[in-house]
């Protein structure tokens, strides 16, 4: 996995709370994220469907459960695959 430090941050939840559909704004921010780069997800539930298509897509990623309950799911592309 990257360094932290080379993560975007991507934070659902408001959007959710809205009603509004999050894949748009998640797929936008995978778009804009630059080679060497990964997305840090925050979601209220783990979105395991999203995690199997970036998945297809040539992307790993790391699950964690927040202090709260929340889900945050990293995402990046290992040495190799296409860029990001």
């Amino acid at each position: 996995m990257l360094p932290l430090s080379q993560f975007k941050k991507c934070d659902v939840r408001a959007l959710l709370r809205k009603g509004i559909e999050p894949f748009p704004a998640v797929r936008q921010a995978v778009d804009t994220v630059p080679p060497g780069k990964g997305l840090l997800l925050i979601a209220p539930f783990l979105p395991s469907p999203l995690i199997e298509k970036l998945r297809s897509e040539g992307f790993e990623s790391k699950v964690e459960r927040s202090s709260g309950s929340d889900w945050i799911v990293y995402f990046w592309k290992a040495p190799g695959n296409s860029s990001l």
